[in-house]
């Protein structure tokens, strides 16, 4: 592995816990255990999955001038997302657009009271920090959290385990962010996950990161997870994987994420507007789009893969769309996938056939999430 990887503050656990290692996002990262991919995803689906997402930018945001509602108004000039209408110890889902509405990243923003925090893909996090310091840094003080670790407790159980060593974490609901002690050291918590299940994000003090994941791991009901179960954790609860199914081409639109943009930044609304691309968003809300962001599920138990052709016919002469991410679902015993249709054939039970080794099998549109979510509303 090259030695220029960068390693999160739970290399050497992982190592020790017997982790393949492969480069993911110029990071060292875990793919699976010695239990196995498949053993990892139902484990986090019926008790409790450990990821380490340390790999991702943790920032801290301040208003220069005033406090988190002037923060909060600043960040609007370039997300599309209603964040001065955001409760303290709250959190919501947004994204970065570029001049052509295309998403430059995905992102989670929590009003921790007096200050505002801020989480980014690893791909990503250097352009989105020098982008919001070269837009908004007279408005705020940007602060990468650079000596940070970020885990993610996921599962059914997860409440119950993080419970005996934080109290506080019983009562958060979904999208909840609290400040508040783990096993003594201070650390950020929030309630929400990538995996369709309940779960908690908790971010720590790197040195004392292994402390909490080896408290964590104590209990029995916790298992340590790679980026492999990851993934067919996130695709079967219909999450999007940024640089996979969300892209600088791609608007929140098309990828069907129009729920993400509060009715107080949409056209009409009372901030509408004023973010990068602004007007071919909102033009999309009233006109329609012409391509999609479905769920899609093929015949037979061989995955169709990113990058998959789609055709309107079994004879492959009208392409309309592509997969963007595709695996074997192991809680529902079947490949599941997700990618780009042409609106006109991206109805829920529609066939299309996907080139799949030399051949064109059917592939049905089917609704998201195939997962029901277990997040605690």
């Amino acid at each position: 592995m090259s030695d220029a990887l960068s390693l999160t503050p739970l290399d050497a656990l992982h190592r020790a816990l017997g982790a393949r290692m492969v480069p993911f996002a110029g990071y060292a990262m875990p793919l699976q255990y010695n239990a196995g991919l498949m053993a990892e995803h139902l484990h986090t689906r019926n008790k409790a999955g450990l990821f380490d997402v340390s790999h991702m930018g943790q920032l801290r945001i301040t208003a220069r001038v005033g406090g988190c509602t002037e923060a909060a108004l600043a960040l609007e000039s370039l997300i599309p997302v209603d964040l001065a209408g955001l409760a303290a110890n709250r959190q919501r889902y947004g994204f970065l657009t570029n001049e052509r509405g295309g998403i430059r990243d995905d992102l989670m923003v929590a009003n921790m009271g007096d200050w505002l925090f801020v989480v980014v893909n690893a791909s990503c996090k250097e352009q989105d920090t020098a982008l919001l310091q070269d837009r908004l840094g007279d408005r705020l003080v940007i602060e990468t959290l650079a000596d940070r670790a970020l885990l993610a407790l996921q599962g059914p159980e997860a409440v119950h385990v993080l419970s005996e060593l934080c109290p506080e974490a019983a009562t958060m609901r979904f999208m909840d962010a609290i400040e508040a002690d783990i096993d003594g050291i201070p650390c950020t918590v929030t309630r929400s996950g990538y995996t369709g299940e309940d779960g908690f994000e908790i971010g720590i003090p790197a040195d004392h990161a292994e402390q909490i994941a080896r408290a964590l791991l104590a209990d029995e009901r916790v298992l340590p997870v790679g980026l492999g179960a990851r993934d067919s954790l996130r695709l079967e609860a219909g999450l999007c994987l940024y640089g996979s199914d969300l892209d600088e081409t791609t608007t929140p639109l098309e990828a069907a994420l129009g729920w993400a943009i509060q009715k107080t930044r949409r056209e009409g609304g009372v901030r509408a507007g004023g973010y990068p691309g602004a007007d071919i968003v909102m033009a999309q809300a009233r006109e329609g789009v012409g391509r999609l962001r479905v769920g899609l599920a093929a015949e037979g138990r061989a995955p169709i893969r990113a990058g998959t052709e789609l055709f309107a016919d079994a004879e492959g002469r009208e392409k309309v769309g592509h997969v963007t991410s595709g695996a074997f679902g192991p809680s529902v015993s079947a490949p599941v996938a997700m990618g780009y249709v042409a609106t006109s054939h991206a109805a829920v039970g529609t066939t299309l056939f996907g080139a799949l080794r030399g051949r064109l099998v059917p592939v049905e549109i089917r609704a998201l999430p195939f997962v029901p979510p277990g997040f605690k509303r």
